[in-house]
């Protein structure tokens, strides 16, 4: 396996942590005597959102989703398929949808509109990264960690070639490496 080119630390373990606990609260008071569910968006926000939801001081439902990209396709339309959907009933209830990172706002808007037509009474999103410079389209964000415009991050949920997203802190890379087995 080659070494990991990392050009620098973007955001510590300690920085998340913090931020963490910052956005924790204030959904906590934003949601507080509300119906409400976290989904994670897998694989990439399995670590925010874990230490996220203990952040929270409300009986929340948790469920999880995945999505899989089309080849080739996705980055540029936003074309996704749904690979694991939710087990838990929203309709109803109050939804905040949580993301590692938001760049160009295509597959987060899909998956928007996929759960609106599950008639939650709100839908929002939570983001550990997010980058404005590279939105292509609105998404209702309500809690952010962190705004970033470095292309290739790992660590704390993020991979390259499904390697790195046990990280504890968010590096930005040399350059894209293609990691060898």
């Amino acid at each position: 396996m080659k070494d990991l080119h990392v050009k620098r630390i973007l955001i510590t373990e300690e920085q998340i942590a913090e931020r963490t606990v910052a956005i924790g609260k204030q959904i906590s008071q934003d949601y507080a005597d509300k119906d409400l569910v976290l989904i994670a968006v897998l694989k990439g926000s399995m670590y925010f959102f874990s230490d996220l939801t203990r952040q929270i001081d409300l009986p929340i439902g948790i469920d999880m989703i995945a999505i899989g990209s089309i080849p080739d396709t996705t980055s540029q339309t936003g074309i996704v398929r749904i690979t694991k959907d939710l087990d838990l009933n929203i309709t109803g209830k109050h939804v905040l949808v949580v993301e590692d990172i938001i760049r160009t706002g295509l597959t987060t808007a899909y998956l928007i509109q996929n759960l609106e037509a599950r008639k939650p009474l709100s839908v929002g999103v939570c983001t550990l990264l997010y980058n404005p410079d590279r939105l292509l389209i609105n998404v209702p964000i309500s809690y952010y960690g962190f705004e970033i415009s470095r292309s290739w991050l790992v660590g704390y949920g993020m991979d390259i070639d499904e390697k790195f997203r046990n990280l504890p802190y968010i590096a930005e890379l040399e350059r894209r490496t293609k990691i060898d087995d």
